[in-house]
């Protein structure tokens, strides 16, 4: 899922069909999935461009912003994992967020940046307390960045078109209610909602 880290100078936007796909664990088998916070008030402004500009956009990923990926392979997701993820996440308080500027991984990809981060970095470090086997991105990298991926991959020219086309957009306030888990379905490439995890 799109999600991008920085680590000196190492970039990865944790897309499953992007750069490289990390393994999610020695346990884990089968393609990941992942937990994302869900921003359908950003749809009417970043869609037109993610289907252009994001390859996870036509496989049924929404805008988003990634909590965990690469998370346990959902063929080992079973009553146990889901009862302790509603748990997990039920004792953390919903929360407003506004997406307030764009941002750019060097000149490859183009985000959505949140102005306080810090309660999407906390969804993840819970997360990852939970289940220490699945750190972000393999714990390749230093720093995780919380984000909404607009473009990747593409000429630059049409990201910095994006770029300017979505200030006129901004600040997009959103309101945290639910961490929804994701998986590819059946290996077709297609993923969709598997889950859903209620914020208290």
């Amino acid at each position: 899922m799109p999600a991008a880290v920085r680590g000196g100078d190492a970039l990865f936007s944790g897309s499953p069909v992007s750069i490289m796909l990390l393994s999610c664990a020695v346990e884990c088998s089968g393609s990941p999935s992942a937990l994302i916070v869900e921003v359908p008030e950003a749809e009417p402004a970043v869609s037109r461009f993610r289907e252009r500009l994001d390859d996870n956009a036509p496989l049924g990923i929404p805008a988003h912003i990634t909590v965990l990926y690469p998370f346990m392979a959902p063929k080992l997701i079973g009553p146990h994992q889901l009862a302790k993820l509603t748990q997990l996440f039920a004792a953390v308080s919903r929360f407003r967020f506004e997406l307030v500027r764009t941002d750019w991984f060097g000149d490859d990809v183009l985000w959505l940046a949140p102005g306080d981060a810090g309660p999407f970095g906390s969804l993840t470090d819970l997360v990852h307390e939970a289940f220490p086997a699945f750190p972000p991105f393999g714990g390749q990298y230093d720093e995780v960045v919380p984000h909404l991926t607009i473009g990747l991959g593409r000429s630059l020219d049409d990201l910095r078109a994006a770029e300017e086309s979505l200030q006129a957009h901004l600040p997009i306030a959103s309101t945290v209610t639910a961490i929804a888990l994701m998986a590819e379905q059946s290996g077709a490439g297609q993923w969709a909602k598997t889950a859903t995890f209620p914020l208290a």
